[in-house]
């Protein structure tokens, strides 16, 4: 009974002291984000970041003559509102696509761009966090180096995997990527580009939990696959958030990968907007098409705001 009650107190202690330890550190962290001048910083920032945007958003409602010819600072002195912009940019489109056609082809391709790389680096960073393996420390490295490596020297290496296949022993290996419609080599495209980074930030946060909780876990006879579902995700959903908006808002607004991977039918509405304004005729159109293709990532960033700041103080109150 009195070992019982001992072991209790440690448990309590050691869990008061770290919650404690955790608490202090992000009050310090608060306590260096709330000084004046980084208040102030931080207005002067989002005013300089807001004003280009409200220029545009101010135009997409102006007319084309008076976007072409005028600034859009005139509005204050003229207002003329018309949404003509977005009927055009609603009813345009290549050959193949409307924007609105490309616009659900964006989801389609950024949800599972963000979910399996986040599965595949939230399992490595556990791996690499909390299992001891031979090679452990070099494979990080190379995984972390990887982040070096230009998105555009990766590019035709993997379209001819793609195209050709693989040799796997000697024996060619198609890829099979051309199925769901083309989005599956757009998906893999992501995903690859997307691992090391999310692997590095993911294995810091979860690097980070207390040893003694996962121990604790260990000693209730709890599995590895056990550990890292009941007890290191939940732990880590801050940083999964975090790092889920960035990527995203990457995916959403990316082009290069779209412009090689994403062929015809399968096209989002970065590339479809690019065709449309790239002949130059229709260029004032992007005016309101930038607006309609922020609507999603509006929501997402608004809809994970608190998860995302948590994500971001956590990774600042080390030690």
């Amino acid at each position: 009974m009195t070992d019982t009650v001992k072991s209790e107190s440690a448990t309590s202690t050691r869990a008061i002291t770290t919650g404690g330890r955790f608490e202090a550190s992000a009050g310090r962290a608060r306590k260096r984000l709330s000084r004046p001048w980084a208040t102030v910083a931080s207005i002067v920032i989002a005013v300089l970041w807001t004003i280009p945007t409200v220029g545009l958003f101010i135009s997409s409602f102006r007319e084309r003559d008076a976007i072409e010819t005028t600034g859009w600072w005139t509005f204050f002195t003229n207002p003329q509102l018309t949404l003509d912009n977005y009927a055009a940019v609603l009813q345009s489109g290549t050959t193949q696509l409307t924007i609105l056609e490309s616009f659900f082809n964006s989801i389609v391709i950024t949800i599972p761009a963000t979910i399996i790389p986040l599965m595949i680096a939230a399992m490595a960073a556990y791996a690499f966090s909390w299992i001891e393996f031979k090679g452990r420390n070099a494979l990080f490295i190379f995984v972390f180096a990887l982040q070096i490596v230009p998105i555009q020297m990766a590019l035709v290496p993997l379209l001819s995997s793609f195209s050709r296949g693989i040799n796997l022993f000697g024996l060619p290996v198609t890829l099979g990527l051309d199925v769901a419609g083309g989005y599956a080599q757009v998906w893999f495209a992501h995903t690859m580009f997307a691992l090391p980074l999310a692997i590095y930030l993911l294995h810091n946060f979860m690097s980070e939990i207390p040893g003694e909780i996962i121990e604790a876990a260990r000693v209730d006879g709890a599995s590895r696959g056990q550990i890292f579902f009941r007890v290191v995700l939940p732990l880590t959903m801050p940083a999964i958030a975090s790092v889920a908006i960035f990527q995203f808002l990457w995916v959403w607004n990316d082009l290069i990968v779209a412009l090689v991977f994403a062929d015809g039918a399968a096209s989002p509405i970065t590339k479809v907007l690019a065709e449309i304004t790239g002949r130059g005729e229709g260029w004032y159109l992007l005016t309101a098409g930038a607006f309609v293709s922020i609507i999603v990532p509006l929501i997402v960033f608004f809809s994970l705001q608190r998860y995302f700041v948590r994500g971001l103080l956590a990774g600042s109150t080390k030690g």
